[in-house]
């Protein structure tokens, strides 16, 4: 959204993208309570934590909002892996980027073992395990997942070394299952499950939403319960939703964004079905994004 249709709604940016400000995320309860067991046991005495919805539910949010946390805390390397469709050794290639070890690939034992020198050096200064975040887990592969963790514990796993937050979706769940990642299974000490939310809670991202942008009176309230009812329990289709109805209410120049303009964009008419918003909404949404 450009300048001038931000500053026709009185706006700071589009409250409906994907690239919003930290600062500008919404976070639930449930959400702050895991962060902060994260903040309070998991940095001092390392493992797995697990974050698992479907698509839509705010994992990526939830991952986005730890780091920003981890980040101002002092003595705390946080990394993260940028692509997790790799395989083992250009996970080590990764590594070594994210942790500042010079690696080479084709060595895995010196890697393995520079890293872990790396990170025992960090603890032994700081009490605090280096962090190790991975968004989309359910693209690795059963050799990387094997290999990171072994690589994160030492002293037959009685010291761990390495903090990993892990976040996917069902098919990581059902991918832990299979012989090979039970050991990683089991060694999963805190979880944060994301279910379908609530029209209370959709609500209150809305409202959220549209007053860290500035114009909380963006939409009437009677359209923002709307919305709230027909995006089915995820986050991701409400704001797509929303973002849609911006973009059609700056076309027609109209001033707020009311329930008239959600049946012209949804429902022409008539009243649209939850399932036919669901799939209008749906659309758009995997344009240039990930599904």
């Amino acid at each position: 959204m450009n300048k001038k249709l931000l500053s026709q709604y009185g706006l700071k940016w589009n409250p409906f993208s994907p690239d919003l400000p930290t600062e500008a995320l919404f976070s639930t309860p449930k959400i702050d309570s895991f962060i902060f067991r994260i903040e309070q046991a998991h940095l001092r005495e390392g493992g797995f934590a697990l974050i698992t919805g479907d698509p839509g539910m705010g994992k990526s949010v939830a991952m986005r909002l730890l780091a920003e946390r981890l980040a101002k805390a002092p003595g705390v390397v946080v990394g993260a892996i940028a692509h997790p469709q790799c395989n083992v050794a250009d996970f080590y290639r990764e590594m070594g980027e994210v942790f500042g070890v010079p690696l080479k690939p084709h060595n895995r034992w010196n890697g393995f073992k520079a890293l872990r020198e790396r990170w025992l050096a960090h603890i032994e200064s700081t009490l605090e395990r280096p962090v190790l975040l991975i968004d989309e887990v359910q693209e690795m592969t059963v050799p990387v997942l094997c290999e990171m963790r072994l690589l994160s514990s030492m002293r037959f796993d009685s010291r761990i070394l390495l903090s990993v937050i892990l976040a996917g979706d069902g098919r990581f769940v059902e991918k832990l299952r299979r012989d090979d990642l039970m050991p990683l299974g089991s060694r999963i000490r805190a979880r944060l499950v994301l279910e379908p939310a609530t029209s209370e809670d959709l609500l209150s991202c809305l409202k959220h939403l549209l007053s860290m942008a500035g114009n909380p009176s963006l939409m009437t309230k009677e359209l923002m319960a709307t919305l709230a009812d027909h995006s089915m329990g995820n986050y991701r289709v409400l704001t797509v939703m929303a973002s849609e109805l911006l973009a059609a209410a700056a076309e027609r120049e109209a001033s707020q964004l009311d329930e008239k303009l959600f049946l012209e964009v949804f429902g022409g008419v008539r009243k649209a079905s939850s399932s036919s918003i669901v799939a209008a909404a749906a659309a758009p949404a995997r344009v240039g994004r990930r599904p």
